[in-house]
Protein backbone atom coordinates (compact mmCIF):
# COMPACT_ATOMS: atom_id res chain seq x y z
CA UNK A 1 0.00 0.00 0.00
CA UNK A 2 2.71 2.40 1.17
CA UNK A 3 4.44 1.71 -2.38
CA UNK A 4 1.26 2.67 -4.55
CA UNK A 5 1.00 5.74 -2.48
CA UNK A 6 4.86 6.70 -3.18
CA UNK A 7 3.96 5.82 -6.98
CA UNK A 8 1.13 7.91 -7.00
CA UNK A 9 2.50 11.08 -5.35
CA UNK A 10 5.67 10.58 -7.89
CA UNK A 11 3.06 10.39 -10.87
CA UNK A 12 1.53 13.61 -9.81
CA UNK A 13 4.69 15.42 -9.13
CA UNK A 14 6.05 14.55 -12.42
CA UNK A 15 2.84 15.59 -14.10
CA UNK A 16 2.65 18.78 -12.27
CA UNK A 17 6.65 19.21 -13.77
CA UNK A 18 5.31 18.81 -16.75
CA UNK A 19 2.49 21.15 -17.03
CA UNK A 20 4.39 23.93 -15.50
CA UNK A 21 7.14 23.48 -17.83
CA UNK A 22 5.25 23.48 -21.46
CA UNK A 23 5.10 26.39 -23.42
CA UNK A 24 1.80 27.72 -25.30
CA UNK A 25 1.17 25.91 -28.06
CA UNK A 26 0.35 28.99 -30.44
CA UNK A 27 2.26 31.97 -30.56
CA UNK A 28 0.96 35.29 -30.17
CA UNK A 29 1.26 37.12 -33.99
CA UNK A 30 0.46 40.70 -34.29
CA UNK A 31 -0.28 40.77 -38.23
CA UNK A 32 -2.89 43.49 -39.61
CA UNK A 33 -6.23 41.76 -39.80
CA UNK A 34 -7.77 39.35 -37.29
CA UNK A 35 -10.54 36.76 -37.46
CA UNK A 36 -13.15 38.02 -34.91
CA UNK A 37 -16.64 36.83 -33.59
CA UNK A 38 -18.20 35.02 -30.64
CA UNK A 39 -15.60 33.19 -29.79
CA UNK A 40 -12.32 34.98 -30.01
CA UNK A 41 -13.63 38.48 -28.29
CA UNK A 42 -11.83 41.75 -29.50
CA UNK A 43 -9.35 42.37 -31.06
CA UNK A 44 -9.86 38.50 -32.34
CA UNK A 45 -6.96 36.03 -33.80
CA UNK A 46 -4.54 38.68 -35.77
CA UNK A 47 -2.83 35.39 -37.30
CA UNK A 48 -2.98 36.95 -40.36
CA UNK A 49 -0.57 38.79 -43.79
CA UNK A 50 -3.54 40.00 -45.89
CA UNK A 51 -7.33 39.76 -46.12
CA UNK A 52 -7.33 36.73 -48.06
CA UNK A 53 -5.86 34.86 -45.77
CA UNK A 54 -8.43 36.24 -43.20
CA UNK A 55 -11.38 35.03 -45.35
CA UNK A 56 -10.17 31.88 -46.23
CA UNK A 57 -9.77 31.27 -42.51
CA UNK A 58 -13.01 32.15 -41.30
CA UNK A 59 -14.99 31.00 -44.22
CA UNK A 60 -17.58 28.46 -42.81
CA UNK A 61 -16.74 29.60 -39.36
CA UNK A 62 -19.33 32.09 -37.91
CA UNK A 63 -16.99 34.41 -38.12
CA UNK A 64 -15.60 37.54 -40.39
CA UNK A 65 -12.43 39.53 -40.80
CA UNK A 66 -11.15 43.12 -39.31
CA UNK A 67 -8.43 45.07 -39.30
CA UNK A 68 -6.03 44.52 -35.76
CA UNK A 69 -6.59 47.71 -33.74
CA UNK A 70 -2.76 47.91 -33.22
CA UNK A 71 -2.29 48.60 -36.96
CA UNK A 72 -5.06 50.74 -37.41
CA UNK A 73 -4.09 53.61 -34.99
CA UNK A 74 -0.68 52.64 -34.68
CA UNK A 75 1.97 55.29 -35.37
CA UNK A 76 2.49 56.56 -39.43
CA UNK A 77 5.12 56.64 -41.30
CA UNK A 78 6.49 60.27 -40.65
CA UNK A 79 5.61 63.13 -43.67
CA UNK A 80 8.28 63.90 -45.94
CA UNK A 81 8.64 66.97 -47.67
CA UNK A 82 9.73 70.60 -47.48
CA UNK A 83 7.38 71.27 -44.65
CA UNK A 84 7.14 68.65 -42.20
CA UNK A 85 5.39 69.34 -39.22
Amino acid sequence: MRNLMLAALALAAAGATMMASTAPAAAAYDYPWCAQGKSYGYPGECSYQTYQQCQASVSGRNLYCGINPRFAFGPTEPRRGRYSY
